[in-house]
């Protein structure tokens, strides 16, 4: 019976304390933009454009077959 003396209090303080991480996320805009990072894997425009400009910028490199070179 004297273990519900600590429980309580215990409850009392993990809830408050889980409320004010809640009030403090929610104050700090921290769930504005659920959506923007769950639809930036699906669309990758920007790895497109990098990836052109990588190629355009890259040096052409000329190979021959073995049997031009002799």
């Amino acid at each position: 019976m004297s273990i519900i003396y600590i429980l309580i209090p215990l409850a009392i303080i993990i809830v408050s304390l889980a409320i004010g991480i809640f009030f403090w996320a929610v104050k700090s805009n921290q769930f504005d933009d659920l959506e923007r990072h769950g639809y930036s894997i699906l669309f990758d425009d920007d790895i497109k454009s990098n990836a052109k400009k990588t190629a355009s910028e890259s040096p052409k490199v000329n190979v021959q077959k073995d049997d031009e070179q002799s």
